[in-house]
């Protein structure tokens, strides 16, 4: 596409006004994402395009880009530029439901790819929480998943192998929980939720497509059954501008 034709949107704000110009030119942006003109997965032009012609300093420009990507707005895909964000997956912790489940719920469409899957030493934080010695066996999971397409989150998950015998002989890119149960006989009863921000790793942002340092949200999740069992303990690298957390609780009356 001809650089007129990609930055056909990109006008300079006419009043910069007085607040900081990396402002002005963020909401000259998120005004084009409003009006439709920038659609969700939309690329932006590149920060060189952006500056051509308008006067504008780049570091200004790319101080509005990561002011946008902050809000959620837009993203970065490592070696391909700035994209316009989907909007956000709805994610209730209150609420036991699968990835698959939840985001199907939503009219999405979502997929798992099994990275890797083997036996593996414990790390030092899921010895802990299985209460064994730091390099026992555990089934280790790791996996990213997407949403429409896009890869939204990286996992990495520890299943005891004396609680699911044999785990790794069955398809791992659908539903763990729908596994355990159907194979094993394994049902979650209680769940562990914490949650933090986090900038992703070069790991977890390699198999995001995402550039290092990218804003992230860290979700750890440790699943018991009736007996108190550790069911699985989950690290999920998320995307920040990739969920919206809801939690609608009722308050009892005040006596």
């Amino acid at each position: 596409m001809a650089q007129t034709a990609q930055t056909a949107w990109w006008t300079q704000p006419a009043a910069l006004g007085d607040q900081p110009h990396y402002l002005s030119i963020r909401d000259h942006i998120v005004r084009r994402i409003e009006s439709g003109d920038l659609p969700a997965g939309a690329k932006l032009p590149s920060e060189r395009q952006l500056q051509t012609g308008t006067g504008i300093a780049r570091g200004t420009i790319r101080e509005a880009l990561f002011q946008l990507e902050a809000e959620g707005l837009i993203y970065r895909r490592d070696r391909s530029g700035w994209y316009i964000s989907p909007p956000p997956i709805v994610y209730d912790p209150t609420r036991w439901a699968g990835f698959m489940t939840y985001v199907s719920e939503q009219g999405r469409t979502p997929t798992t790819t099994t990275l890797s899957a083997e036996l593996a030493g414990a790390p030092q934080a899921a010895a802990e929480v299985f209460g064994i010695e730091v390099g026992a066996p555990l089934y280790t999971l790791r996996r990213r998943r997407s949403i429409d397409g896009r890869a939204v989150l990286v996992e990495d998950i520890r299943v005891s192998p004396s609680l699911a015998p044999g785990l790794l002989k069955h398809p791992l890119d659908g539903s763990l929980t729908q596994i355990l149960k159907r194979e094993y006989g394994i049902s979650v009863a209680r769940n562990r939720v914490d949650m933090w921000p986090c900038a992703l790793t070069k790991a977890e942002a390699a198999a995001l497509a995402a550039k290092p340092g990218t804003p992230g949200l860290l979700i750890v999740r440790t699943s018991f059954d009736a007996q108190g069992r550790i069911v699985e303990y989950d690290r999920e690298y998320w995307r920040h501008d990739a969920m919206h957390i809801h939690v609608d609780i009722s308050v009892p009356p005040v006596a």
